[in-house]
């Protein structure tokens, strides 16, 4: 366990709890470390798992960052020695509030500490467990739980009837649109990075190759359109996972293989996204799509499957189709692509940024929850 000397304790702290900081979580600890700041309060944030890192300390956005470094291992089960530890943490200054994320951290949370608890849920199915009610039921009292987008806060209702509509809510994820868009570099130097040609008409897609990210479906829809797409257009992939070779053989089946691009695990990804003329999702129930929201401050149209915390991300600023509808892909990705059509609202996309998915968006709903705890 790392922590700061000297840290002043005679401000109340926010204690915040993280699984651990891979993919989007260390941004997500930055978001709600942000909600606090020109306030009294101070913010600690914890990691269950991961190493010590100065970079995740400096993205943290808090005053205080202490690792815990356990090891996915370590943390199954009863996790005893975790809430011991958090214990001590918690025990260390004059908290007020715990906001744990992902429901390991609101486990041990809730048993290692008498703070009141807000849990923060990135994901669909945390309740569906009988057990898992019942924990929950048992702390409801110092427990109020936040889906981040309006399906996943559904879900959650879904499995916990008796629960208070106020105490289950929906706080949306959201990024610094500034600061992701001075990190993002222009169409030629991410094209020139990513290997794409520089005339290109190019649809991009992020994430796992994974059956929820349902790539299948879109080298279908693309594979459908392409013979009325604009000569030479690409469909690039950026993601790593289990299904690779088999989507690069559908890619082969399909007559396509020589106009879509695996571009494997790409460092820092969103830097990039300017390099696409469209940024396509069609995965089955995401919970919300941070990629959406870096394609959008990025100017890149979206489409995105009809399902899940996507459509709620696009709503009003891009296209949807269906889930696993290859044709209905296929219908909209056409006009898309042809400059003489109505393009997708970059404008309007930006907007809806800034009015809905910012820091600053969110702060007084958050603060109304903060003070009902």
């Amino acid at each position: 366990m790392s922590r700061p000397e000297g840290v002043s304790t005679d401000r109340p702290w926010v204690l915040q709890f993280c699984h651990g900081y891979d993919g989007p979580f260390l941004d997500c600890a930055r978001q709600y470390a942000a909600l606090f700041a020109g306030t009294e309060y101070r913010v600690c944030t914890v990691y269950l798992t991961g190493a010590p890192s100065a970079e995740v300390e400096a993205g943290s956005a808090s005053n205080e960052v202490i690792f815990l470094d356990y090891s996915s291992r370590e943390v199954r089960g009863l996790k005893l020695r975790a809430i011991r530890d958090f214990k001590r943490i918690a025990a260390s200054r004059d908290f007020k509030l715990c906001i744990a994320h992902r429901f390991k951290p609101i486990y041990i949370a809730l048993l290692g500490s008498e703070l009141p608890v807000i849990g923060v849920h990135h994901a669909f199915g945390d309740y569906r467990r009988r057990s898992r009610q019942l924990f929950a039921n048992f702390f409801k009292k110092r427990l109020a739980l936040l889906g981040v987008s309006n399906a996943v806060r559904d879900d959650m209702r879904a499995c916990l009837p008796t629960w208070p509509a106020g105490r289950i809510e929906t706080l949306y994820n959201r990024i610094d649109v500034e600061a992701v868009q001075a990190e993002q570099v222009s169409r030629e130097a991410a094209r020139d990075h990513l290997g794409l040609p520089a005339d290109a008409w190019v649809i991009g897609n992020v994430g796992r190759l994974h059956p929820d990210k349902d790539q299948a479906t879109l080298i279908r829809g693309f594979a459908l359109a392409l013979p009325e797409l604009p000569a030479g257009s690409l469909l690039a992939i950026m993601g790593s996972g289990r299904l690779e070779g088999e989507l690069k053989a559908l890619t082969s089946d399909l007559g396509v293989a020589d106009s879509v691009r695996f571009l494997g695990q790409v460092a820092n990804g969103r830097r990039y996204f300017k390099a696409f003329d469209l940024f396509a999702l069609t995965s089955d129930h995401e919970p919300f799509g941070m990629v959406l929201l870096e394609a959008m401050a990025a100017g890149v149209p979206v489409i995105c499957s009809d399902c899940g915390g996507g459509r709620e991300v696009v709503a009003g600023v891009g296209r949807l189709f269906p889930l696993g509808n290859a044709e209905a892909l296929c219908t909209q990705l056409k006009p898309l692509s042809r400059s003489e059509s109505s393009p997708l609202s970059t404008e309007a996309a930006l907007a809806r940024l800034h009015d809905t998915f910012t820091d600053g968006a969110v702060v007084s709903r958050f603060w109304d929850i903060f003070r009902r705890l």
